[in-house]
C-alpha cells in the first residue's frame, strides 16, 4: 500500500511543480561578453604587410666562363670577404688554352728576332748600294708585321691568362652567402648564377604588395617597420623601390622598404612588419572580424551605450585592407562596434561590453573606461 502511494505521490508532486514554474516569470539570459572597439579616421588606420629583412644591394655572382664546378668552398649563410674564392671550374680545358697561347707567343718572338736580324742587314746593304730600296721596303714590311703578329699573340695570351683566373670564382664584396644555386659536378653557362651576395651595410625590407592595394603605394612614401624580434618598437622608413610588373605566380608586386633611422639592429632573414597609413578620403575604418553580411549586404553591430544592445547597422564598402575595412557609410567617430562573434548576436540582444585583454568596458559617446 505504502508503494502504491508513493506511486501516486510523485507524478503530483511533478505536476504542483510544472504548475508553479509556469506561474512564476521566465529566467532571462545574463548578457553575453562582446568585445568591442571604437572606428578609427582612415588617416590613422595602419596597413600592415608582412616581409623580411634583405640586404641592399644582392649581387649575383657567377662564372665569367663555362665549365664544370670541381670545388665549392662556402656554402648559404657564410660570411666572406672581397676577393675571397668561392668555387672552381675544372681548370683543364683553360690551361691548356693558356699553354697553346704561351707557345703561339714564344714563336711570334722568334720570328720578328728573325725578320729584325734581316732588316738590319739589309739596311746594311742598302746603305753600300748592294740591293734596291724596293728589296729593302719589303723585308721592311715583313718586321712590321712580324711585330703586329708578336702584339696580337700577347693580347691572345692575356685573354687566355684572364680566363683561367676566371676559373676562380671570388666574392665581389664582404658580406654573407644569401643563396647558393649549383653544386659540385654542375657544368653551369657563363653568367649563370651560382651564389647570391648579401653585402654588409644597408639592411631593408622586402614586401609584396597585392594587385588590389598597388595604387596606395608610391616611391618616396613614409612607413613605419616592427621587428619580430622588437616587439612594439617601430623604427621609420621609406618604399625605395617599387616593382612595375607583378610576380608571375604570385600577383604581386614586389616593394623594398629602407630604414630612414640611422642604427636599426635589423638582421639578414628576420621576419617584419610594414605599416602603411591608409590616406585618401575614407572617414572610418573598423576590423575585418567586425563585418558581416546577410544577403549580400554588408552591416556591423553597433552598441548602444545606453543600454548596451547591439544594432545592425548598415554600412558601404571603400577597399579591403589586410586587416581593416574601410567604410565611406553608416558609423560615426564616437560608435562603439562589435569586433568578434558578429555571427552569433541577434538585433536588440543586450551584451557586456570588453576590451581586447577581456576587461569590462564603461562606454560613453568618446572614450572608454576600463574597470580594473
Amino acid at each position: 500500500m505504502f508503494r502504491h502511494a508513493l506511486s501516486l505521490a510523485v507524478p503530483v508532486t511533478l505536476i504542483a511543480l510544472l504548475a508553479a514554474c509556469g506561474k512564476g516569470e521566465p529566467v532571462a539570459s545574463p548578457p553575453r561578453p562582446a568585445m568591442v572597439v571604437q572606428p578609427l579616421p582612415a588617416g590613422d588606420a595602419m596597413e600592415t604587410y608582412p616581409g623580411e629583412v634583405r640586404a641592399r644591394y644582392e649581387p649575383e655572382l657567377a662564372f665569367r666562363i663555362g665549365g664544370k664546378i670541381s670545388k665549392r668552398l662556402v656554402d648559404a649563410g657564410a660570411r666572406v670577404k672581397k676577393d675571397q674564392p668561392l668555387a672552381e671550374l675544372d681548370p683543364q680545358d683553360v690551361t691548356l688554352q693558356l699553354e697553346a697561347a704561351r707557345a703561339q707567343v714564344s714563336a711570334a718572338q722568334a720570328n720578328l728576332e728573325l725578320v729584325r736580324a734581316e732588316r738590319d742587314r739589309y739596311k746594311t746593304l742598302l746603305a753600300r748600294q748592294m740591293i734596291s730600296r724596293s728589296q729593302f721596303d719589303t723585308v721592311e714590311n715583313q718586321y712590321r708585321s712580324g711585330e703586329a703578329r708578336l702584339k696580337q699573340i700577347r693580347a691572345e695570351f692575356n685573354v687566355a691568362n684572364n680566363q683561367a683566373s676566371y676559373a676562380v670564382l671570388r666574392a665581389s664584396q664582404d658580406g654573407v652567402i644569401a643563396r647558393r644555386m649549383a653544386e659540385v659536378g654542375q657544368v653551369v653557362a657563363a653568367g649563370q648564377t651560382v651564389f647570391t651576395l648579401a653585402a654588409d651595410g644597408e639592411r631593408e625590407v622586402s614586401i609584396s604588395v597585392p594587385e588590389q592595394g598597388l595604387e596606395r603605394f608610391r616611391i618616396g612614401q613614409d612607413v613605419s617597420v616592427e621587428l619580430w624580434s622588437q616587439p612594439g618598437k617601430q623604427f621609420p622608413g621609406r618604399i625605395r623601390e617599387l616593382s612595375p610588373a607583378a610576380d608571375a605566380q604570385s600577383r604581386t608586386f614586389a616593394a623594398r622598404v629602407a630604414f630612414t633611422a640611422g642604427d636599426v639592429p635589423a638582421e639578414l632573414g628576420q621576419s617584419a612588419r610594414v605599416s602603411v597609413r591608409a590616406g585618401g578620403d575614407i572617414p572610418l575604418s573598423v576590423p575585418m572580424s567586425a563585418l558581416t553580411a546577410e544577403k549580400d549586404v554588408p552591416y556591423v553591430w553597433v552598441v548602444n551605450p545606453e543600454n548596451s544592445t547591439v544594432v545592425r547597422t548598415p554600412v558601404r564598402i571603400a577597399r579591403y585592407g589586410q586587416e581593416r575595412v574601410s567604410l565611406l557609410e553608416g558609423l560615426k567617430e564616437g560608435d562603439w562596434v562589435v569586433a568578434a562573434g558578429v555571427q552569433m548576436l541577434r538585433e536588440g540582444q543586450q551584451v557586456k561590453p570588453v576590451d581586447r585583454d577581456n576587461l569590462p568596458v564603461q562606454l560613453t559617446a568618446n572614450q572608454s573606461t576600463t574597470k580594473e
